[in-house]
């Protein structure tokens, strides 16, 4: 068998008559393409494309051989979430894979609602990243073909995106590298005490996963800033939760959950943010994520200040019960504090401990995740 693509096509193809799967890759960046035929020509077929137009229309003729596309999000032409939804006409099952140097509200909500994307990677990207990223999606072009795994595959699909999602927005200040993942962990340990059932659970791990993904929208000299902000800075840095309810609710999936994104930073005394919710208000999600997302505040290293230890932690728990938190979650939370506290040195093992979604889908932690949350390990260590 051979494959001849259209000379007016200024694309390349790699091709070896074996079972070897078919990726494309797409960037108008010649010396990209050439980096990612190097990476991946021994172990896979490899077609190439300049901009989403003229990837197109070779989909259009391999839709087919194609198992997996890799696609730059700037481009002439057509960008990558418009090119990647077309793809949906040709094959639906086709793994679809964004790489962009700009992270906006606008991209993440088309790129899941729109183009049934199975990662989102932060350019410049790290090579290893990128790899697990394409044997994992071959994997899940696979089993797609199996009708007793389709709804599974498609369901891990969404909930891999959800964690994609929450680990670009952690690298994307060193301080609160791995904040997402902890926040979600003590919410989980919160939520397993209140007996919820397993679904609330999982929508509850969902939210923690999500719950600053309005940060994305903030621009990265408020975001990053090696100090204190400004009186002006940190207005526009509260509008956070507000970007991010906006964000998650126009994901049809997780529209239930946007009011808890949203209510995440509101005090039980009413003198919180965005609304000035008090007392039962707030939804219990909402309460639960701003014990967690406090706790975790305090324990972590910022630019402005070093962690506090768990114990004053703790205390500052106690005294801000019945105001800032919720006083029955406030006592909760001190109650299981030797379990928080383990869970904040070992976020990983803990994670996948008190994982829903894991449990439920075979969700797992990427190795980049895991290699951050360990690193934030040592260095508490040996705080």
């Amino acid at each position: 068998m051979s494959y001849e693509l259209k000379k007016s096509l200024d694309t390349v193809l790699d091709f070896i008559p074996d079972e070897k799967q078919t990726l494309l890759f797409v960037d108008d960046e010649e010396n990209n393409l050439q980096l990612l035929k190097r990476t991946f020509r021994g172990k896979y077929n490899i077609l190439t494309a300049h901009n989403g137009l003229e990837a197109l229309d070779v989909v259009k003729e391999y839709a087919d051989v194609i198992s997996l596309i890799v696609s730059d999000q700037k481009m002439p032409v057509m960008e990558g979430t418009e090119f990647l939804q077309h793809v949906k006409e040709y094959n639906p099952q086709i793994i679809k894979i964004l790489l962009t140097g700009h992270v906006g509200t606008d991209i993440l909500v088309s790129a899941i609602n729109d183009c049934d994307l199975f990662q989102y990677i932060l350019k410049p990207f790290e090579l290893e990243e990128l790899k697990i990223a394409v044997e994992n999606g071959i994997v899940k072009h696979s089993m797609a073909n199996n009708n007793k795994l389709y709804y599974k595959e498609l369901r891990a699909l969404f909930y891999k995106t959800i964690k994609a999602m929450s680990n670009t927005l952690d690298t994307k200040d060193a301080y609160t590298n791995g904040h997402s993942l902890r926040v979600t962990l003590y919410s989980m340990i919160l939520a397993k005490e209140l007996h919820l059932d397993n679904q609330y659970m999982e929508d509850i791990e969902i939210a923690g996963l999500l719950h600053d993904i309005g940060k994305i929208a903030m621009p990265k000299n408020i975001l990053c800033k090696n100090g204190k902000l400004t009186d002006d800075e940190f207005k526009v840095m509260k509008s956070h939760p507000v970007k991010g309810g906006r964000i998650v609710f126009n994901i049809k999936k997780l529209q239930l959950i946007s009011s808890w994104v949203k209510t995440h930073h509101e005090k039980w005394d009413g003198r919180g943010y965005p609304e000035g919710l008090k007392g039962e208000e707030i939804p219990l999600p909402g309460r639960i994520i701003a014990l967690a997302d406090t706790y975790d505040a305090m324990t972590s290293t910022r630019s402005y200040r070093k962690a506090l230890s768990h114990e004053t932690a703790i205390e500052e728990i106690k005294r801000c019960s019945g105001t800032q938190f919720d006083p029955k979650l406030a006592e909760l939370f001190i109650s299981v504090a030797e379990e928080i506290n383990f869970a904040r040195q070992h976020p990983v093992e803990m994670y996948e401990k008190y994982s829903f979604l894991g449990k439920n889908i075979d969700f797992k932690i990427s190795s980049e995740a895991a290699a951050n949350a360990r690193v934030i390990e040592e260095t508490q260590a040996v705080q």
